[in-house]
């Protein structure tokens, strides 16, 4: 068994980890022509606060960073 994680939002140690899938889009009318970039990660869920965690891939990353596609990055292009 893993030691606990504790919440960066409350600092209890009651979180469990689940399996995720976001399709992340860029804000406003401009994000309407980027790419929306999809993660698959682990999160951390806090069973007292809610608060929720978890990092984004590297590749994914790079298209958030820079608004266009990366190659083998997890997206659908939207234009």
């Amino acid at each position: 068994m893993s030691p606990a994680i504790e919440c960066t939002s409350c600092s209890s140690k009651q979180q469990k980890m689940f399996n995720g899938e976001l399709a992340v889009h860029f804000p406003g009318r401009d994000g309407l022509t980027k790419p929306i970039v999809w993660v698959f990660p682990k999160i951390a869920v806090c069973m007292d606060c809610g608060a929720a965690q978890f990092r984004v891939p590297a590749r994914e990353l790079q298209v958030l960073a820079g608004g266009t596609q990366v190659d083998e990055a997890e997206i659908d292009d939207a234009a």
